[in-house]
């Protein structure tokens, strides 16, 4: 059965005439966009215990304590926000008159387009929460772009996805996937993007976080999601910022595991070469979704979340970072890591993928005009690629890119990247490193 999606004012409305929701919404950075709109819908006293915008530094670091890192749009700043308030709302509303009710603590901290239009408008969403009178908190946060070119238009869009939200935690907290659906409510496609997402609490001790991120993925909210080596959905510009970044990609269905003793000569060449400093080395792999993602209408109903979410989590245990992506190209990748501004990226790949692109026999028309774009997207970011061999089964012949067959038009454009290093092939590896494609 179809979900009922309710405008706006109305889930805000609804939330407001629930007597038993009562909470605090704190935010900073752009407004109090989601408290407006329980205001203007109505009834607001019976949902709004307190609002606030703590917008001077001076007065936030009085009340949530300073950050260290001096960055107040951050995962760290919104968790200090919640806690804080939260707390509070226990420790100042006792008696009788709270006895039903749950409480809630909202709160966002979020830097929209300033006025050169120069900057990458960003924030953290998140509610603290309780799902029954005195129970034990929960929470949800996520990390949102905002993709509006006006500031005021990305200020509603927060106040959306905020009752959003709020909604969806009270409503939808026992159905992560509509949870996560219903964050997009009342949105135009194209506003937003959200590229992290965790819960905690025991309404969510059965949900796993890698499979909500990889929902998002699967929706269309973000492109990539990203985990630490224990799991744990990360920011991708708080983990490879200013990285030297070496990333092996693998394919989501491949029943081994990846060629870690190829990865393993990658990285030395990618060091050696490159002059990393091993302490700014960042190894991450690749759990690539393109050979599932379908364009059929019922991809997503016939996609395994959870065997993905296993497949992460199996690569994760390998104490390296992971990415899950929706990536067919390496140039998408590239395009993707070049948002975090990474000193420099190495990417290992099988040569058989590069036979692929410098074929134009695989491509339609304008194929010059798609590899140009291609080697664009792919070699302005600082991006250099590691190519392992392949076993060649017809011929048992191994392939570099020495004998790698490409076609006549593509040939001048290879040659390039060979001789001034944009491509290398890996070197020092065994017969046994080498697999049969």
């Amino acid at each position: 059965m179809e979900r009922e999606i309710l405008d706006t004012k109305r889930k805000a409305l609804k939330i407001n005439l629930d007597q038993k929701i009562y909470g605090t919404f704190a935010e900073i950075g752009a407004g109090q966009e989601v408290a407006r709109n329980f205001f203007t819908a109505g009834a607001a006293s019976g949902t709004v215990a307190k609002t606030m915008s703590a917008y001077d530094m001076t007065f936030s670091d009085a009340i949530y304590g300073a950050e260290e890192t001096g960055r107040y749009v951050s995962q760290s700043r919104l968790i200090k926000m919640l806690d804080h308030e939260y707390g509070l709302l226990n420790e100042r509303l006792s008696g009788e008159k709270y006895d039903d009710r749950t409480f809630f603590a909202f709160a966002d901290t979020v830097t929209t387009l300033n006025y050169n239009k120069s900057n990458d408008p960003h924030g953290w969403i998140g509610i603290k929460f309780q799902a029954e009178p005195a129970g034990e908190a929960n929470e949800i946060f996520f990390h949102v772009r905002l993709l509006d070119t006006d500031a005021a238009l990305q200020q509603n869009v927060l106040g959306i996805i905020g009752v959003n939200l709020v909604y969806a935690a009270f409503y939808f907290k026992h159905d992560p996937k509509t949870m996560i659906e219903s964050l997009a409510d009342n949105l135009t496609v194209g506003s937003v993007e959200i590229d992290l997402i965790s819960v905690k609490g025991p309404v969510f001790k059965e949900v796993n976080n890698i499979l909500l991120n990889l929902y998002l993925i699967v929706k269309d909210f973000s492109s990539a999601a990203i985990f630490d080596s224990l799991g744990r959905p990360c920011l991708p510009k708080d983990l490879l910022y200013k990285k030297d970044i070496m990333i092996l990609r693998t394919k989501y269905a491949q029943k081994s595991n990846p060629n870690f003793s190829m990865l393993n000569k990658a990285v030395e060449q990618f060091v050696r070469t490159e002059s990393v400093q091993k302490d700014n080395l960042s190894v991450l792999i690749e759990v690539l979704l393109s050979n599932v993602l379908s364009t059929e209408e019922n991809w997503a109903e016939q996609l395994d979340l959870r065997a993905v979410a296993k497949r992460a989590e199996e690569m994760c245990n390998t104490g390296n970072l992971v990415i899950v992506s929706n990536f067919a190209r390496h140039n998408k990748l590239a395009k993707y890591l070049d948002r975090c501004k990474p000193k420099s990226v190495g990417i290992s790949t099988n040569i058989n993928n590069l036979k692929f692109v410098f074929n134009s026999s695989n491509f339609g028309e304008n194929y010059s005009s798609q590899l140009l774009g291609y080697v664009s997207d792919m070699f302005s970011k600082n991006v250099k690629l590691f190519a392992y061999p392949f076993l060649d089964k017809k011929t048992n012949q191994v392939i570099t890119s020495a004998n790698m067959p490409v076609t006549p038009d593509a040939k001048p454009l290879f040659d390039f990247l060979i001789i001034n290093g944009y491509v290398t092939d890996i070197k020092d590896y065994s017969e046994g490193d080498v697999k049969t494609v």
